[in-house]
């Protein structure tokens, strides 16, 4: 199999929680949709390609910063006492909040398109991007450091092994809860239940919940439950997939 493997350095970045509104917090990394949104937007795809994603990186710290918040109720006519900004008849508010920031970032990703026929497509896309390439919020600028397309397998570790030193990643659940694996075995955690855990998005479908005549559509999202860890040690017969130079896990 192939894949195409990036490495990125961000001076800030924030991917957002989707939860999170006052202070928009971050993950400790993107999460997959926000990277296969990434590739989509580069590629000019208008459906979803199927593709598996493996990230791991660091940041040196987190800060916050500030940003203008716009608020508005359906229908609510504007009103002067409450409402700073009029749109037509109707009334919005406007004020600041804070946004949660990730310092000095540097990430590796592995993309694993299912049709590998797509791999010359997407390098050519960061090779010779139509815009800028961000990653998170669109101000989030990414330098491009160093782009391959890499060979893989799935391999069986004969020795202890260490991902990337100080990088952090995303392990799926899946990953531990079949064949012979053990969870216990992902000694960087000591026990799995001590690293973070995380229900991240990866793609969805729209789905209409309302009628032939009337359509409401939303998204229903594909997630993966992952666990989140730095410093992690790996030990002999885990399964893994290996590109020669680094070990990751895809989801």
């Amino acid at each position: 199999m192939k894949a195409i493997k990036l490495f990125l350095r961000q001076e800030t970045a924030n991917y957002k929680k989707a939860n999170s509104f006052q202070l928009k917090e971050t993950y400790p990394l993107p999460p997959y949709s926000t990277i296969i949104g990434m590739v989509h937007n580069l590629c000019d795809y208008t459906e979803y390609k199927e593709m598996d994603i493996s990230v791991q990186g660091k940041y040196f710290s987190k800060t916050n910063d500030l940003f203008t918040l716009y608020e508005f109720k359906n229908a609510m006519k504007f009103d002067k006492d409450r409402h700073n900004i009029q749109v037509g008849e109707y009334g919005v508010s406007r004020g600041i909040s804070n946004t949660e920031l990730l310092v000095d970032i540097e990430l590796i990703i592995h993309i694993v398109p299912k049709e590998q026929s797509l791999i010359d497509e997407i390098y050519n896309a960061f090779l010779f991007p139509k815009e800028y390439i961000s990653l998170g919020r669109r101000e989030d600028l990414v330098v491009l450091e160093k782009l391959e397309i890499v060979e893989f397998d799935e391999i069986i570790l004969e020795n202890d092994t260490e991902l990337r030193k100080k990088y952090s990643t995303y392990i799926p659940i899946e990953n531990y809860v079949k064949e012979d694996i053990v969870m216990g075995k992902i000694t960087g955690f000591g026990d799995i239940t001590k690293g973070t855990m995380y229900n991240l998005t990866k793609n969805y479908e729209l789905v209409n919940i309302g009628n032939k005549k009337s359509p409401k559509y939303f998204r229903k999202w594909n997630k993966v439950k992952v666990i989140y860890g730095t410093h992690i040690s790996l030990s002999e017969d885990m399964t893994v997939f290996c590109d020669g130079e680094d070990i990751f896990f895809l989801s």
